[in-house]
């Protein structure tokens, strides 16, 4: 019983970090349309951005909660103003200058912060469940993917500015008609996209060393995770959260860590080609 009760915080903790990790990339994605091939590097943005709060003697918490995502918020306003912005409309243009951005900011950090692994410790000790230790950082990452998740669906369908955001996405030209500036909507989503990259990188930062290369780790998972998901913003990024989390913690389990990476690859490959366009593609229509 304590085994299985483990287990299923696993399973819990893995589906909540595919959420976090993909939360900017469905906003800029599911929203602009916009392939952001830096999403790994806005999240290490915010990982540095909570190394280095925390040498200048910030709180930790203060550091993934507030400025980390201020912070990648700032740099994605700026990068949408100066690149991004000029390619809207233009999908293969676009992928091709985030890349470049991606290898621009792996760069620039690595030539300030070197190429060495930084690191942070977990805020929070452990607890036992029978035999059993597991990490109270873990509890507090679920309940954080809970928060997210319901923060962006009340943002979207209770507020005027969720509502403004998505009709200026939908239809431009009657929004620029009404008095509402596009390009001021645009920007200010790419912002909050980037500020929940950057919070991710934050929220990972105590689990995984933090070095310029890191987001290679996670751009792939949170690519197949919102692809996976489909139209819908939330309703996907959940649906394939909870899907590809749950095999790839249980295969794990099974298995070794390695093998549970195949099997969420494995799984995105089988998924997509029986549904192409996404979970909400063919379930959950209508929802957001």
């Amino acid at each position: 019983m304590d085994l299985a009760i483990v287990v299923f915080i696993q399973v819990l903790y893995a589906v909540a970090s595919l959420v976090i990790i993909s939360s900017g990339l469905a906003v800029i994605f599911g929203m602009m349309k916009v392939i952001n091939l830096a999403h790994g590097e806005f999240m290490m943005l915010g990982a540095y951005a909570v190394i280095v709060s925390m040498r200048l003697g910030i709180n930790l918490w203060v550091a993934m909660f507030i400025v980390a995502p201020l912070a990648v918020g700032l740099v994605g306003i700026v990068l949408e103003r100066v690149i991004i912005r000029r390619l809207y409309g233009r999908m293969v243009d676009t992928m091709l200058a985030t890349w470049g951005l991606s290898l621009l900011l792996i760069g620039v950090v690595t030539s300030i912060a070197g190429n060495t692994t930084a690191g942070v410790s977990a805020p929070l000790s452990s607890f036992m469940i029978g035999a059993y230790s597991v990490s109270s950082y873990t509890l507090v990452i679920i309940a954080v993917a809970v928060g997210l998740g319901l923060a962006i669906r009340l943002v979207l369908l209770r507020t005027q500015l969720g509502l403004i955001a998505r009709g200026t996405m939908q239809n431009p030209n009657i929004a620029d008609a009404l008095g509402i500036s596009p390009s001021v909507v645009y920007s200010v989503t790419f912002a909050v996209g980037a500020a929940l990259s950057g919070l991710a990188g934050g929220l990972l930062a105590p689990l995984t060393g933090v070095v310029p290369t890191m987001g290679g780790a996670f751009v792939a998972k949170a690519f197949i995770t919102v692809i996976g998901g489909g139209p819908a913003i939330l309703a996907g990024l959940v649906s394939a959260s909870t899907l590809f989390g749950s095999i790839n913690q249980l295969a794990t389990f099974l298995t070794t860590p390695v093998l549970g990476e195949v099997a969420l690859l494995a799984a995105a490959i089988v998924m997509l080609r029986l549904l192409p366009q996404g979970i909400t593609g063919r379930f959950f229509k209508g929802t957001l």
